[in-house]
C-alpha cells in the first residue's frame, strides 16, 4: 500500500508514465528505466503541468547550485585541487573553468561599476591637473616676428587675444583658458623620418592643431596644414575628439578599459600556458589542462576581488586588495602548483618565481598592445 502511494507522489516518475523509447534521442529503453541511459532525460510520457514545469525548472536551478557551491568552495580553500581533480575526471562536479572565470570576471566589473554609480565613489584616482604653458612675454607684439610666406590667417593676438603666429612653423593659440603652442612639420619634412616616429610626430602635431583651433573636421585641417587628405590622416586627425572624451570624463575611459580585462586575460591565456606547457613538460599535462589550471587562478583572484568590494569602500586605499595582490595571491599561487604538479617545495618556489616573471613582462607587453588597440577603436 505504501508503494502505491509513493508511485502516486512521484508524478512524472510514476512507472505508468513510462515509454518504450526516450522522447528526446529515440533511444530504446526498458520500462524499469527511469532515465534515459544514453541523455539521461527523465522517461515519461506525462503531458508537461505547471507543477512539473517550476519542479524542472527548480531541480535544475539547485543542480547548477550544486556546482557552484562545490566550485566556489575548493577554488577558495584547495588551491590547485580542483584542478587536479577537474582534469582526472571530476567534471560534473565543478562548473566549467572557461565559462566560471568570464561570468565572475564580468559580475565584478559589473558590481564594481553599479557600485560606483551609486555611491558615487570611483575605483580610480585621476589627477585632472593640466599643465600650462606660460609665453606672457609673446604678449607684447614688438616681440612678435611674423613671416610673411605663412599659409595661416594673422591676427593681432593685441585686439583678439586668440590666435597668434610667430613664423610659418610655429602657432600659439592664447586664449583665456588655455595656452598653446606646437611646432607645424610640413608632409616633405615627415617623408624624411622612420615610420614610427613620423607617426608619432604626425599624432602629436594634430592634438596640438585640434586643440589650438578646435577644427573637427579632418578635411579642412589637413588642407589648413597642407597635409595629405588621405584615409590614415583623417582617421588621426578624428582620433581627437576621443581625446576629448578621455579628458572629459576619464572614469568613464578606464571604466571602458577595465571591462575588457576579462577579455584581455581570456585571449591573454593561451600565450601564458605555453610556459607552463615548457617547465612542466614531464608531467604529461596537455596544453589545454594547463590552461585550466590558469583560468582557475585567475577566477580565483576575480572571486576574492569581488567578495572584497564592499569591504575595500569601507577602508581607505582598499588594504584588503593590497593584502590580496601582495602576499594572499603568491602564497595562493604557490601551493596551487604544489597541490597540482606535485613536486617539491624548492622547484615549485624556482618555478613559481619564474612564472610570476613571465606575467609581469609578458602581460605587461600584451596589454600596452591590447588597450592601445581598444583606445584606437574608443
Amino acid at each position: 500500500m505504501s508503494s502505491e502511494k509513493s508511485v502516486k507522489k512521484r508524478g512524472r516518475k510514476s512507472a505508468k508514465y513510462r515509454g518504450a523509447e526516450c522522447l528526446n534521442c529515440r533511444q530504446p529503453l526498458e520500462l524499469t528505466d527511469l532515465y534515459c541511459s544514453y541523455c539521461g532525460q527523465l522517461n515519461t510520457t506525462k503531458q508537461l503541468s505547471l507543477k512539473d514545469f517550476f519542479g524542472e525548472f527548480i531541480g535544475s536551478v539547485l543542480t547548477y547550485d550544486s556546482r557552484l557551491r562545490y566550485t566556489i568552495k575548493d577554488l577558495l580553500f584547495k588551491p590547485g585541487r580542483i584542478t587536479y581533480n577537474y582534469v582526472k575526471g571530476q567534471r560534473l562536479k565543478y562548473a566549467n573553468p572557461f565559462r566560471f572565470f568570464l561570468s565572475v570576471s564580468i559580475i565584478y566589473f559589473l558590481v564594481q561599476s553599479l557600485i560606483s554609480t551609486v555611491t558615487g565613489k570611483s575605483q580610480f584616482t585621476v589627477n585632472n591637473s593640466k599643465d600650462t604653458i606660460e609665453i606672457d612675454s609673446l604678449l607684447n607684439p614688438s616681440n612678435v616676428l611674423l613671416a610673411p610666406d605663412t599659409n595661416y590667417e594673422i591676427v593681432n593676438p593685441a585686439i583678439t587675444g586668440d590666435t597668434l603666429i610667430i613664423n610659418k612653423d610655429t602657432i600659439v593659440n592664447l586664449s583665456k583658458e588655455k595656452t598653446t603652442v606646437f611646432e607645424h612639420i610640413s608632409e616633405k619634412d615627415l617623408d624624411k623620418i622612420a615610420w614610427t616616429e613620423r607617426t608619432a610626430k604626425r599624432i602629436m602635431l594634430y592634438r596640438s592643431f585640434y586643440t589650438a583651433h578646435e577644427i573637427k573636421s579632418s578635411k579642412q585641417a589637413l588642407d589648413s596644414l597642407n597635409h595629405r587628405n588621405n584615409r590614415f590622416n583623417r582617421w588621426l586627425y578624428e582620433k581627437n575628439e576621443a581625446a576629448e572624451r578621455v579628458i572629459e570624463n576619464p572614469y568613464g575611459f578606464l571604466d571602458y578599459l577595465m571591462g575588457k580585462v576579462p577579455f584581455f586575460l581570456f585571449f591573454f591565456t593561451p600565450f601564458f600556458a605555453f610556459f607552463f606547457w615548457l617547465i612542466y613538460s614531464k608531467k604529461k599535462y596537455t596544453y589545454i589542462e594547463h590552461m585550466v589550471f590558469i583560468f582557475h587562478i585567475f577566477s580565483f583572484i576575480f572571486l576574492a576581488l569581488l567578495l572584497l568590494i564592499i569591504p575595500n569602500y569601507f577602508v581607505e586605499e582598499a588594504v584588503f586588495s593590497v593584502v590580496l595582490f601582495a602576499l594572499i595571491g603568491p602564497l595562493y599561487f604557490y601551493k596551487a602548483l604544489r597541490n597540482f604538479y606535485k613536486q617539491g617545495r624548492l622547484v615549485t618556489i624556482l618555478k613559481c618565481i619564474f612564472l610570476n616573471i613571465v606575467f609581469a613582462f609578458s602581460a605587461t607587453a600584451a596589454a600596452l598592445l591590447f588597450f592601445s588597440i581598444s583606445a584606437a577603436i574608443y
